[in-house]
């Protein structure tokens, strides 16, 4: 069984619906037995993964680490299968997903605060009410919320 020794990418990016890890010299490296070997970018370098689901989707990529003048020379998904790499990937992915999807939940709530303030313009109107009216429009302009 190969350990992760370290794993921490050199670039992150979230795009659509896609979260790639690209992952450069030294910032990647297996154990094997009391070995390290390091990683080199030399056929595969990043692991992208489905941000809803968090499964990886690039299984056929082929990750090649190296010590010395010996090599060892992967497949994503048998990297998968034969190492503790998807637990090191869940540490990364996992806050990287909480926090965009934090920001989707305030796009969110902007949204909902917006359609309220309209519904409450709107009843203004509808009622004549012209001190509410100007009441909303101040709170509009002032920054406030619309609650």
């Amino acid at each position: 069984m190969l350990h992760v020794e370290m794993m921490k990418p050199f670039h992150t990016e979230i795009k659509d619906k896609k979260i790639r890890l690209v992952f450069a010299y030294q910032y990647f490296s297996l154990r094997k037995d009391d070995e390290v070997f390091s990683f080199i970018p030399v056929e595969g370098k990043e692991i992208v993964l489905n941000k809803d689901t968090l499964q990886v989707e690039n299984l056929s990529e082929v990750f090649v680490f190296q010590k010395g003048n010996r090599f060892i020379r992967l497949p994503l998904y048998q990297l998968l299968l034969v190492s503790d790499v998807h637990d090191h990937l869940k540490v990364l992915v996992e806050p990287v997903a909480e926090q965009e999807s934090n920001e989707e939940v305030n796009e969110l709530i902007q949204e909902l605060e917006l359609q309220n303030f309209e519904r409450l313009m709107d009843n203004a109107l509808t009622q004549r009410d012209v001190d509410l009216f100007y009441q909303l429009l101040a709170t509009q302009h002032d920054g406030g919320t619309y609650v």
